[in-house]
């Protein structure tokens, strides 16, 4: 199979290309910057790069993994430049999206349940998929949640930076998310690019938790006490996305041969 990655310097999408190149595929990862050593230079926001890169490699499947949180052209615009070439020149397409496109409630969301965003990352990444369904219907979008796994994944490098002191925040205990492994992710990802699956699919963990009692867990691996782990409300941070959002997973423990770890799981093996 003949795959192309965007994002490939990211943490899901470097997990991706390093699983797909052992597993014997032709792999083009590309990256933001130009230094990323095995990546291939892009800018997704850059419609002619874009286009050039893919009618230059005809990949089997694009699988669109890059977005940056603050920059709405390259969460939903550059989304747009991917989803549109790889339709023109027929390669199938897996697309990365996120939990952050509902705006939280205590009920699981499914598949069917239409993103209600409450915040610009998520109004981006809704977007995103907007265009997806559009310009590419036969996409398979992938909603994922919090990506852990090891101290590479921003969830642990945050919960370390503030329970040693190296940077000020606070972990909320009122943000509810299901953490995914990074190596499930991957794994699920190069499944569906080599299937045929359509529409929205969650990916995520099947443990729920606070993003305060992740870095507990996080911080425990490194011995370090859960009273060093800074607690606060989103509650009380307007801007701060959607309190409690819960993927059900039913879909996907049918369609996908991956295991779908819970949290203590993937952390021991971590």
């Amino acid at each position: 199979m003949r795959l192309l990655v965007t994002g490939g310097s990211g943490y899901a999408g470097g997990r991706l290309v390093e699983l797909a190149r052992a597993a014997g595929h032709d792999v083009t990862g590309t990256s933001h910057s130009a230094s990323v050593e095995g990546l291939v230079p892009l800018d997704v926001r850059d419609r002619a790069a874009v286009d050039r890169l893919i009618d230059g490699l005809r990949p089997d499947v694009v699988v669109h993994t890059a977005y940056v949180q603050g920059d709405w052209h390259v969460t939903a615009s550059g989304t747009a430049h991917v989803a549109a070439a790889a339709a023109r020149v027929g390669a199938r397409l897996v697309h990365v999206s996120s939990d952050a496109v509902y705006g939280g409630r205590p009920q699981p969301y499914t598949e069917a349940d239409p993103p209600s965003p409450v915040f610009p990352y998520g109004a981006a990444k809704a977007a995103a998929e907007t265009v997806v369904a559009t310009v590419h219907p036969g996409a398979a979008v992938v909603r994922t949640s919090l990506i852990v796994g090891d101290d590479a994944s921003k969830q642990h490098q945050m919960t370390l930076d503030f329970a040693l002191g190296r940077r000020a925040g606070v972990l909320f205990t009122d943000q509810i998310r299901q953490p995914v492994s990074v190596a499930d992710l991957a794994a699920a990802l190069l499944e569906l690019a080599a299937g045929d699956f359509r529409g929205v699919l969650h990916v995520a963990g099947p443990t729920a938790v606070s993003r305060h009692e992740l870095g507990v867990l996080i911080a425990a691996r490194r011995g370090i006490p859960a009273d060093r782990v800074p607690a606060g409300l989103a509650a009380e941070l307007p801007a701060a996305g959607p309190r409690e959002v819960r993927l059900d997973l039913t879909l996907a423990q049918t369609v996908l041969r991956t295991r779908l770890r819970p949290l203590d799981e993937v952390l021991a093996a971590g």
